[in-house]
């Protein structure tokens, strides 16, 4: 009996099908980035205050002549010079990447997971690192680094006497003018080495957190303050384990990083003209952005 065209071209389509969904993310992935994008905006917006006054405590250097006795006295002087308006300095440019942002981190590693876990659905101590890793690092590439030197650059601006930038696309044709593009990557190295522990040491701590919860039972919800609570402490231990990296990378980003070699220049020359503690500047404020 000869075959049915028609059952033909539908298994044909089906296998098709099949093929393309293997690169498409799963539905959990894809809440994973909407979810991400939607908080990371709204994140961004309550918080950026705190941002502000970690970027500039990070770019006062010891070397030259302090600016700021420490978190308070920015924000006094902040405050005083700027105005309450003055602390949102570069927030469009968080704003209009938080969501790229997020949704790369948190798609990055609901795909990751859910290619590493077992049968069980779970993932080994080892992978939760791994995942975390990639997903970091493929929002620095993706997103963060261009993001991230533009707030840099445009917070430091606020700084000179006559700053330069008049908004966002007046600053991003100024860089882009004076130094290319590649002026949008700098500190790419540090944002990876900040961007991929940050994420390696914060799912880590929040899925060990949480099969510690679920006591081994994989099916057992984990209710939405205790999410918060873990997500608190898997930022916080993040903010301690790579402040350094994220002083090196704001430093990368400044105005004045023509002056460094390259990140290890950078790290080399914060060591031996300000010591140890100018690697955790800004730590009071990341922690209460978390």
């Amino acid at each position: 009996m000869p075959p049915n065209n028609n059952e033909t071209t539908t298994n044909v389509n089906s296998n098709i099908i099949s093929g393309y969904r293997r690169f498409l993310p799963s539905e959990k992935t894809t809440k994973g980035i909407v979810i991400g994008g939607v908080t990371g905006g709204i994140e961004i917006c309550i918080t950026y205050p705190t941002e502000y006054v970690k970027t500039q405590l990070q770019l006062d250097e010891r070397s030259a002549v302090p600016r700021f006795k420490g978190p308070v006295d920015c924000v006094k002087q902040t405050y005083k010079s700027k105005g309450f308006f003055g602390f949102y300095r570069g927030l469009s440019v968080l704003l209009y990447g938080s969501i790229p942002k997020s949704s790369v981190r948190f798609g990055a590693f609901e795909s990751l997971k859910s290619r590493a876990v077992d049968e069980r659905g779970n993932l080994s101590p080892l992978l939760r690192l791994a995942c975390g890793l990639g997903a970091g690092v493929s929002e620095a590439i993706l997103a963060v680094t261009p993001m991230e030197t533009i707030k840099v650059k445009f917070i430091h601006d606020q700084t000179l006497e006559k700053p330069r930038f008049r908004g966002f696309l007046h600053g991003l044709g100024v860089i882009v003018k004076t130094e290319g593009f590649k002026g949008l990557y700098q500190g790419l190295t540090a944002t990876m080495v900040k961007q991929g522990s940050n994420q390696a040491i914060r799912f880590f701590v929040m899925e060990t957190l949480k099969d510690w919860y679920r006591g081994g039972d994989s099916s057992k919800s984990v209710s939405k303050p205790v999410v918060g609570l873990f997500g608190a402490i898997a930022g916080a231990a993040s903010v301690y384990g790579n402040t350094p990296v994220d002083v090196v990378k704001t430093r990368m980003q400044g105005l004045e990083a023509k002056k460094y070699k390259n990140t290890f220049d950078c790290a080399k020359q914060i060591w031996v003209k300000e010591g140890f503690f100018a690697f955790y500047k800004g730590t009071v404020p990341r922690l209460s952005r978390v």
